[in-house]
């Protein structure tokens, strides 16, 4: 059937099960003015977020996994790690990933004599998850090192907004298009799977450009028989979700559009999204659940300004939207947080969601008292046996006897039947003993060595009798 002159085909949609119809070809539009969006972005006021009341339909794929950039992306914004420091930490990559290889991949720079020494004691390592991948610009030279190294997969920097192509490439879109597809053929030619990364593509015309492009590395895949990734890149974190919002900033917009119209699978489909608005999960996870197989992210969100997706929270919210952690080792998350802190220096935010000190850690003495009755009340799940993080307790001028009683209880690791109650004369003797602290004028929480210290005074012998339980109990 013809329609305005074109064909326009119905055919038996793999995702839905139902006739859908496919008349979509659209071509790339080589504007002489760059498309900078200027109703969205006009750069003097904050970014706008418009709606065209236009739904897509949620398609999550069957499996669904994260891919990891701590060692590309997360060291753009850092020291760079020492070799040592990648080894451990691919390690733990592996353990937190589980044999299912929910963590599939993570990235490499290879640039430096480092870098390579890098992947190759990782390589030697025989881990099957998470694949070494690599990332490279758009240069036969840059493809050279891939070679050289044996990289089955490469990432390659195909900026995608006018942004890019006209003010900081100096090209027009058909010179930008020429010359990625010409590298990416080069990478065919030599066997390597090339992941085509799509800078920016919350600022680019999608219809004029994105789909245009991405057209083309379907063709070639369909003649070459090699995979080709398509990652989208929200590279200043201007990606949204709310139903109806306009394209290039709706999240579900481009999945869609990517999975609809350029007919590129799910499998092939990943979101690489930065927190520069706080949006950076719900992001990720909303391309997940509108069709992308993959995202991409690093370890506590390290990555250039803001950062990127923290891998720890897809890890969460996998589980969340499985039902499942398909053999994941979730307490990994603790000891790669400890790590961090103590190998490379990072400090991590206190109330960073589950790996910052405080995330399961509270100061009233309502919520303490709740815990005493019963952890679940105040606490997000069980942290102790998922991320082998027990629920504490902080004491200071709000934590009341029931935060003194849980603080003696959980720091001395009182069995049932010898915990104490807050109504025991020991804790109101400590808390008499905070209290005079504040008033005179402290601000700051007890450490768990202050603590021992009041306890001492009150009753060093009872103190003492706590100690061993203690020991008897590590």
């Amino acid at each position: 059937m013809k329609i305005d002159g074109e064909i326009n085909e119905v055919i038996l949609s793999d995702s839905f099960n139902i006739l859908v119809e496919h008349s979509y070809n659209y071509s790339l539009q080589d504007v002489e003015e760059p498309q900078l969006f200027r109703n969205f972005f006009d750069y003097t006021s904050i970014p706008k977020v418009a709606f065209n009341f236009r739904n897509v339909p949620m398609g999550c794929p069957k499996d669904i996994w994260i891919t990891d950039t701590t060692f590309r992306d997360g060291q753009q914004s850092r020291s760079p790690y020492t070799v040592d420091q990648i080894v451990e930490l691919y390690k733990m990559l592996n353990r937190l990933g589980g044999p299912n290889g929910i963590i599939r991949q993570s990235e490499f720079f290879l640039y430096t004599e480092k870098d390579r020494e890098a992947v190759q004691r990782c390589r030697e390592l025989g881990f099957k998850f998470p694949e070494i991948t690599s990332w490279i610009r758009a240069n036969v030279n840059d493809f050279q090192l891939v070679k050289d190294m044996g990289i089955e997969e490469t990432g390659i920097l195909v900026s995608c907004s006018d942004y890019h192509i006209f003010k900081k490439m100096k090209l027009t879109r058909k010179q930008a298009l020429d010359k990625y597809l010409g590298i990416i053929k080069e990478a065919l030619n030599a066997g390597i799977k090339p992941r085509c990364h799509f800078e920016d593509i919350t600022r680019a015309d999608f219809y004029g450009f994105v789909i245009p492009f991405a057209h083309e590395l379907k063709n070639l895949m369909d003649e070459s028989g090699i995979p080709i990734k398509i990652r989208c890149c929200d590279t200043l974190g201007y990606g949204v979700t709310y139903p109806g919002t306009s394209l290039p900033r709706s999240v579900q917009g481009i999945i869609y559009g990517l999975k609809h119209y350029a007919e590129i699978p799910s499998e092939l489909l990943e979101w690489h999204g930065h927190n520069d608005f706080y949006k950076s999960v719900v992001n990720s996870s909303t391309a997940w659940l509108y069709g992308a197989s993959s995202v991409n992210c690093s370890l506590l969100g390290i990555g250039e300004r803001t950062g990127n997706t923290p891998l720890e929270a897809m890890v969460i919210e996998y589980c969340s939207l499985k039902g499942t952690d398909s053999g994941m080792d979730l307490s990994a998350i603790t000891d790669i947080a400890k790590y961090m802190e103590k190998e490379t220096g990072f400090i991590i935010p206190p109330n960073m969601p589950f790996v910052g000190k405080n995330f399961n850690v509270t100061r009233a003495g309502i919520h303490a008292d709740g815990i005493l009755k019963d952890e679940e009340i105040y606490n997000i799940f069980d942290t102790e046996t998922l991320l082998n993080r027990k629920i504490g307790v902080a004491v200071d001028s709000h934590s009341g006897l029931a935060g003194i009683t849980y603080w003696i209880n959980s720091y001395f690791k009182l069995p049932e039947e010898v915990k104490i109650q807050k109504s025991d004369e020991i804790v109101q003797l400590v808390k008499e003993k905070v209290d005079k602290l504040y008033q005179q004028g402290r601000t700051t929480a007890l450490s768990d060595f202050e603590l021992k210290e009041l306890m001492k005074e009150v009753d060093l012998n009872f103190y003492r009798r706590l100690k061993e339980i203690k020991k008897l109990n590590n």
